[in-house]
């Protein structure tokens, strides 16, 4: 009489499991963005984004050699905008766009603001060491030239379900920095970026 009750809580719990599962799975999670050589090979980064979440590319222009920051952030559905670029002074293929953010002067900065501007998925081609190709995020620094220099990268990011989300917090992709595993050998720390990277 009592192996009834048992096997009847057992379902019950089994069933609740289940949907917990399958809710997981529909239920949006955020975002994934995913720096991946176009040429095929694992992913340099896997960052995980919320909507609206800004991650910042740095490095030093090539022939200016003066830093250059260009802030990114993605819509709901994933797709990728550019909305701010920082530079010291005004170099090669750098200014004002018509129509397209408004320029501000921040200390001895020139930034284009409030751009929001789609760029889709894009490549870049990772400089050397000293172009310093870096991501920021969440307080992280990557460099991406110190890892795979002069090779195209394909940024680009998906939406991904709640279950991923949680699965990904408790085990972070290999390619995902954080300030206490390194990524590809190279260990990671938190640094100051000032009020805004």
């Amino acid at each position: 009489m009592t192996a009834r009750p048992v096997k009847r809580i057992a379902t019950a719990a089994i069933g609740l499991a289940l949907l917990m599962v399958a809710g997981g799975l529909v239920m949006p999670g955020g975002l994934e963005l995913r720096i991946t050589p176009v040429k095929g090979a694992p992913p340099l980064l896997v960052l995980p984004l919320d909507p609206g979440e800004r991650f910042t590319i740095h490095y030093y222009h090539s022939v200016e050699n003066a830093p250059i920051w260009e802030t990114h952030s993605l819509d709901p559905s994933g797709r990728l905008f550019i909305e701010e670029e920082r530079y010291l002074k005004f170099g090669a293929g750098m200014g004002k766009m018509p129509g397209v953010g408004r320029m501000v002067t921040r200390g001895p900065y020139e930034v284009i603001e409030d751009m929001h501007m789609p760029t889709g998925d894009f490549v870049l081609r990772i400089g050397s060491i000293g172009v310093d190709h870096t991501v920021i995020w969440r307080g992280t620094r990557t460099n991406l030239s110190a890892m795979a220099p002069h090779v195209a990268v394909q940024f680009s990011a998906r939406r991904v379900s709640l279950l991923v989300r949680l699965w990904t917090h408790v085990f972070p992709h290999d390619a995902t920095p954080s300030i206490d595993k390194p990524v590809n050998g190279q260990p990671k720390k938190r640094q100051s970026m000032g009020k805004k990277a």
